[in-house]
């Protein structure tokens, strides 16, 4: 193993803030702020930069709009009514996302993907809940999957009045029209790994249609690497009325969900905290979507979600997969939840389009779309990365199992501060599945990532402890 510069050179560099360290490799630092992208940030490729620019608000206001015009989406409305309902809105989903796939030469399909939910809190008798899926498959790793979606479920004020109009557009027809916006542009692509773009149902009721979405996936075994879900993300105006058009926030939990009692306790030996799959994910969005191609800040909030609520992510963390939640910068709560109706006041509530903000969500598709796609072209997050604890040493050893992706060039080693929220040091090793750095494993936190013959890097993979 190849040391790397030495400890002196690096904590000098460290203290420092320095732009760069040169030895037999070199460890770029970059200290993030809120002006500066973080040592890990990839500037947008030119082929992903022509893929933003095909992102249209105005399709996007179209979808929420039609979405708008079925009356109510209530999971448990009408089913086979043509006009209104969540079977009318599913029924022209699955026509919407069968166009796109159309184009795809034969790499997307969409397809139902239904269950009867027996009776359950919010669900008063057995009801057929149907997601909606298009997949487009990967060209040179299709094992590998990463997934979007949004609910096309909504509701008003009683979680149970199915008959009442509902029309959600922000909560969440805005999630769902990212998702078609994706779907629509990348399925003339040819992405590396497959991405699965889905509308799912029953959110309101309890999160089911992403439950058996995830749970799905899970008993085939599936090799999801990363999960997004929209909701709410159709305006940039807070309930005051103050606004903030390029800002999205990104609810990304620290401690998983799936952890089990051998981890928590390996957790709490070592740290990593702030290091689950879900926040190195979160880390990665930054790296990719937030800069001019975007034109957004992403604003990373370390939380599951907001206070007391919950999204279609979830069950996707609870099945152990990295997942995250977008969602608007401050919600204004008389267009989510509400019967449509205007106050003595004259103040208008409910969820309609003419509070949506449609190049705002615009914005938001590109984020996601700078994500998935960087995600589907980059190689996969390094497996069984691992420090070396047998020996008593201020060096660090690292190791970890090399990728099949046939691009394939090497790998970075990272590392920041255990204080620093974000990578701080790059240092590239090589085509390598080992690495010793000559700087202590207990002063600071080291990751792994892998680069691929276009320099697009992976999320980042956080080493555990091995004797």
């Amino acid at each position: 193993m190849r040391p790397s510069p030495t400890r002196r050179t690096v904590l000098t560099a460290t203290a420092a803030g320095a732009a760069a360290l040169t030895a037999t490799g070199t460890a770029e630092a970059a200290p993030a702020s809120a002006d500066r992208p973080p040592a890990t940030a990839q500037r947008p490729s030119r082929e992903l930069r022509a893929l933003l620019r095909e992102i249209d608000a105005a399709r996007i206001e179209a979808t929420v709009r039609r979405l708008v015009s079925f009356g109510t989406r209530h999971t448990l409305s009408v089913q086979d009514d043509p006009d209104r309902g969540i079977g009318a809105a599913r029924d022209w989903l699955l026509a919407e996302l069968n166009s796109y796939a159309a184009a795809s030469g034969g790499r997307m399909t969409a397809a139902l993907q239904s269950y009867v939910q027996e009776p359950a809190p919010r669900i008063p008798t057995p009801t057929k809940i149907t997601n909606v899926v298009a997949t487009l498959r990967g060209s040179v790793t299709p094992e590998r999957v990463y997934v979007v979606s949004g609910h096309y479920d909504s509701r008003v004020t009683d979680v149970m009045d199915a008959t009442s109009d509902a029309p959600g557009a922000d909560d969440d027809a805005s999630g769902v029209a990212v998702v078609l916006e994706l779907a629509r542009v990348m399925a003339k692509r040819r992405p590396a790994s497959t991405i699965v773009f889905a509308a799912v149902a029953g959110e309101e009721q309890g999160l089911f249609g992403s439950a058996y979405l995830a749970q799905q996936l899970k008993a085939e075994g599936t090799d999801v690497q990363g999960m997004f879900t929209n909701d709410i993300v159709g305006s940039a105006t807070a309930d005051d009325g103050t606004r903030d058009p390029y800002t999205i926030r990104l609810f990304t939990e620290g401690v998983p969900s799936s952890e089990t009692p051998e981890q928590a306790a390996l957790r709490r030996s070592v740290g990593g905290e702030n290091d689950s799959a879900t926040r190195q994910l979160a880390r990665f969005v930054r790296d990719v979507a937030d800069n001019d191609a975007t034109g957004m800040r992403v604003r990373v909030i370390y939380r599951r979600d907001r206070y007391l609520r919950g999204g279609d992510h979830i069950p996707f963390l609870e099945r152990g997969y990295p997942a995250a939640r977008f969602t608007e910068p401050a919600e204004d709560f008389a267009h989510q939840h509400q019967n449509v109706r205007v106050d003595d006041t004259g103040k208008q509530y409910g969820d309609l389009p003419e509070f949506c903000d449609f190049p705002f969500t615009a914005r938001v598709a590109r984020v996601n779309a700078a994500a998935l796609w960087t995600l589907a072209q980059a190689p996969g997050t390094p497996r069984n990365p691992r420090i070396i604890t047998s020996n008593l040493t201020n060096s660090t050893s690292l190791t970890w199992a090399r990728g099949t992706e046939p691009d394939l060039v090497g790998y970075e080693v990272v590392w920041r501060e255990t204080t620093s929220p974000e990578w701080t040091h790059v240092l590239p090793v090589g085509d390598t599945t080992t690495h010793e750095v000559d700087l202590s494993k207990d002063n600071v936190f080291f990751g792994v990532r892998a680069v691929n013959r276009s320099g697009l890097r992976s999320p980042v993979a956080f080493p555990s402890p091995q004797s």
